[in-house]
C-alpha cells in the first residue's frame, strides 16, 4: 500500500480492496476498508465508529452527517452506484490518516471521475471522524476538456 513517501519517489498505485484488507497494520486496514466503502457504498464491519461524524466539502457546498446511517446516506446521495478507486495514497497523522483517492464510476450512460482527500481520525480502532474534500464530479465532457487542455506531469 502506498504510504508516506513523496509521489515522485513512490508513485500512487492501485491496490485491490481484497489485497489491502489483509493488511495487519491497523491504519492500512482501515484505509483499505475505507476504499472498499468508496467502491461499494456499503461500509465494511469495523470501519466506522457508531457515532462517526462526516464533514463533506464539495465545490461550492458543505454537507455533514453523524452516525453510520447518515454517513452512508450522504455517500449514496452523491455516488449512488458502485465504482472503482484506481489510485490512492495513504499518509499517517497523529490521530489517524490522510487518504488521497481518485474515483471513477458509470452512471447515466457515461463515465464519471473525481479526486478526493479524506482526513480520518481514529478512535477505538475505527474511524470516528472523517473530513472529505472533493474536487467535484467530472462528467465525460469535463474529462475530455481536461485531457485536451492540460498535460499532467504525473498520473
Amino acid at each position: 500500500m502506498t504510504t508516506t513517501a513523496p509521489a515522485a519517489a513512490n508513485p500512487v498505485r492501485a491496490v485491490s480492496a481484497t489485497e489491502a484488507t489483509q493488511a495487519t497494520d491497523p491504519i492500512e486496514r482501515l484505509a483499505a476498508l475505507l476504499i472498499a466503502f468508496l467502491e461499494t457504498g456499503t461500509p465494511p464491519d469495523g470501519l466506522f465508529h457508531p457515532d462517526v461524524f462526516c464533514d463533506l466539502t464539495v465545490p461550492q457546498w458543505r454537507l455533514q452527517a453523524r452516525g453510520v446511517p447518515g454517513l452512508v446516506a450522504l455517500r449514496r446521495g452523491g455516488h449512488p452506484v458502485p465504482g472503482a478507486v484506481p489510485r490512492h495514497r495513504l499518509d499517517r497523522t497523529g490521530t489517524g490518516f490522510l487518504l488521497e483517492v481518485e474515483e471513477s464510476w458509470e452512471q447515466g450512460g457515461q463515465r464519471w471521475y473525481c479526486r478526493e482527500l479524506l482526513r480520518a481520525d481514529v478512535r477505538g480502532g475505527a474511524v470516528a471522524r472523517i473530513s472529505v474534500y472533493c474536487t467535484g464530479d467530472w462528467d465525460a465532457e469535463q474529462q475530455r476538456r481536461h485531457r485536451t487542455e492540460v498535460t499532467l506531469l504525473e498520473p
